[in-house]
């Protein structure tokens, strides 16, 4: 089946429906890659680049740890999440670390499946991230405790960088200086 180009088929196609549908033709999973554009957008520097890290409060987070946490309640009713708490709460049942207490014990239930869930979250991240940088969306390369390089390790973490058309996502620079008030007789000779 052919199909004719987004800007053929949406009469005066805007930047955003081009990504849209490039996303749909490159990405296996479209919607996941847009949101995770979006995040990355929301803290971008006007430049486009994310990471390596993102404030939190008064806290540094790392770029990945991040964007797997934000992602995270799209699968709250996934019945495979479900099925995780409760494996999770068996075995720290087994293992005797449940208190009896029902606050603490579903606290450290849920501290439990936050770490699987975004271990396993960085794992799609990043093939989300890798279908990204082949669309030419994407740049992706670690910076850290020695030296900026394209490799992971040696205490490197992920910066992100929109390209091509998801520079988009990417709004406006925000104005940090105010305009300068209009001149007001006397002013000049003010001390």
């Amino acid at each position: 089946m052919f199909h004719a180009p987004v800007s053929s088929r949406i009469p005066g196609g805007s930047d955003l429906s081009l990504l849209l549908d490039q996303l749909s033709h490159c990405c296996s999973r479209p919607r996941y890659a847009f949101m995770l554009l979006t995040l990355i957008a929301d803290v971008a520097r006007p430049d486009g680049s994310a990471g390596p890290m993102v404030r939190v409060g008064k806290a540094l987070v790392p770029l990945r740890d991040w964007l797997c946490d934000a992602l995270t309640p799209m699968g709250h009713r996934d019945p495979r999440r479900m099925a995780l708490v409760e494996r999770v709460r068996e075995e720290l049942r087994k293992e005797e670390r449940l208190t009896g207490d029902a606050a603490a014990d579903e606290a450290l239930v849920q501290d439990e499946v936050r770490t699987r869930v975004r271990a396993s979250g960085k794992t799609n991240l990043s093939r989300a991230a890798s279908e990204l940088v082949k669309a030419g969306l994407l740049k992706r390369h670690y910076q850290g405790y020695r030296v900026d390089h394209l490799n992971r390790g040696a205490q490197r973490q992920a910066v992100y960088t929109l390209t091509g058309r998801a520079r988009v996502l990417v709004g406006a620079p925000r104005q940090t200086a105010t305009p300068p008030a209009r001149p007001r007789q006397g002013d000049l000779f003010a001390a």
